[in-house]
């Protein structure tokens, strides 16, 4: 791995390394990796001036009457490509894309989480994310046919993709990606790899970087690796259980060692604006039609609006106090999936909890009974919402957001609905195989 700060130490290193190209890597509005290489000989204009490219091509990005865009690579994350040949290296780094001008171009989705960041570091805050992001292994990309039949931390022999992990985990660490452990999951095939967590913007890069090497390191080994958030009916989905916490310095703002549950008031009312707010921001944190297959109930995925302590039904979980851990305290937001773009998500996340804060909302007492055995009457003297139940859902409340608006900016909300809405629109008039083998035979 490597530390650069500087262009200068780039250029370093990709002498003496002898890198064959330098991929420059961005994320489009749904967070999808875009990448192309350029040769060393480029590096320094591609450093000083960015490299153009035609925006109208990229999802959610221009119209083609405004097509030029830049992007230009942070030197800060300056990687060799791990799963690349040695003896002739590749490296990557990310970029920011601009205008022609060199202005933050506005559908920039790294520039939403930067420009959300700025705002609270001036303030003295930093923002810390841990994910925790669920996967598949199958033999294919074309049915989901598993790999192996075994459950929650089950080891060899049943769980027969243990070298996969292992390989991944090297080639995130020569990245430069802090991992904390790995296990398989509660589905057959399902696996976790979660990473330590870190300042959100650097986050959001590894989440990035993450889903390629999974994918990566799989089609090396001749499997298929996907963060689909539910590809196989009757088995539980893939999450991104997110842990979150503000700090000042070295301080953990969201501890109180005199509260009850060793929150600070900032913590509860930070709880409270992602509570209240969870309905309009699920579109950006659960964004495709597959995401509500995965959010119902009986398969550990939490729907309801609430939050705890030990109950992992509820949408929100604050992991119980250690003595002497109070750097760890920390809020587990249970809802999104790996399949969200992580810029978008990390920030809306962040803007839910803030308005809590700055609005002063009041936190609900947690619910610690088993939210899926409740009667629908019991949920609702407990007050308790229910998130989006389907894609058109989350669009309906997520139209209405003034909080994700002002937070995604006016160009990446619109182009995201809008994107949102014609998903919706085809998936609703698709014929699926369930309404040819349920209804044809007797219609």
């Amino acid at each position: 791995m490597f530390n650069c700060q500087t262009k200068e130490e780039v250029h370093k290193i990709v002498r003496q390394q002898n890198v064959s190209f330098i991929q420059f890597w961005f994320t489009d509005v749904l967070g999808v990796q875009k990448v192309f290489s350029v040769t060393p000989s480029e590096l320094e204009e591609g450093m000083t001036e960015g490299m153009g490219f035609d925006g109208s091509s990229i999802e959610g990005f221009c119209r083609i009457e405004e097509s030029d865009m830049i992007a230009m690579p942070d030197p800060t994350t300056f990687q060799m490509i791990s799963w690349r040949p040695s003896e002739r290296p590749v490296a990557r780094m990310i970029c920011d894309i601009l205008n022609p001008d060199g202005t933050p171009y506005q559908g920039d989705p790294r520039y939403v989480l930067k420009r959300a960041l700025k705002k609270i570091a001036d303030r003295g805050y930093t923002f810390y994310v841990g994910p925790e992001l669920e996967f598949f292994y199958f033999i294919s990309d074309k049915s989901p046919e598993f790999l192996d039949r075994g459950g929650y931390f089950d080891g060899l022999p049943v769980d027969v993709a243990t070298d996969l992990r292992r390989q991944t985990i090297f080639a995130l660490q020569e990245m430069g990606i802090r991992v904390e452990y790995s296990h398989h999951e509660v589905a057959p095939s399902q696996h976790e790899i979660d990473l330590r967590y870190d300042e959100s913007l650097r986050m959001a890069d590894k989440v990035m970087t993450y889903r390629t090497t999974v994918k990566e390191i799989a089609r090396q080994n001749g499997f298929y690796a996907t963060f689909m958030p539910k590809p196989v009916f009757g088995e539980n989905g893939s999450g991104m259980h997110t842990h979150q916490s503000l700090f000042v310095g070295d301080k953990n703002a969201f501890f109180d060692g005199n509260d009850a549950y060793h929150l600070s008031t900032m913590a509860k009312h930070y709880i409270a604006g992602l509570m209240r707010h969870a309905p309009e921001i699920t579109a950006i944190c659960n964004q495709w039609v597959n995401s509500y297959k995965r959010l119902v109930p009986g398969y550990e995925a939490p729907v309801y609006v609430s939050w705890a302590r030990r109950n992992r039904s509820a949408m929100i979980r604050v992991p119980m106090y250690k003595p002497g851990k109070e750097q760890a305290t920390r809020i587990e937001f249970r809802s999104p999936d790996p399949a969200c773009n992580p810029y978008l998500a990390f920030a809306v996340m962040l803007a839910a909890g803030l308005k809590g804060v700055e609005k002063g909302y009041e936190l609900p007492e947690p619910i610690e009974e088993d939210i899926f055995e409740m009667k629908e009457k019991a949920r609702e003297e407990a007050g308790i919402r229910s998130l989006p139940g389907s894609l058109y859902e989350a669009i309906v409340a997520v139209s209405a957001s003034e909080l994700v608006r002002e937070t995604l900016g006016d160009h990446i909300f619109e182009k995201f609905v809008e994107n949102k809405k014609l998903e919706w629109d085809r998936f609703r008039t698709h014929v699926s195989r369930y309404e040819i083998d349920r209804y044809l035979p007797m219609l």
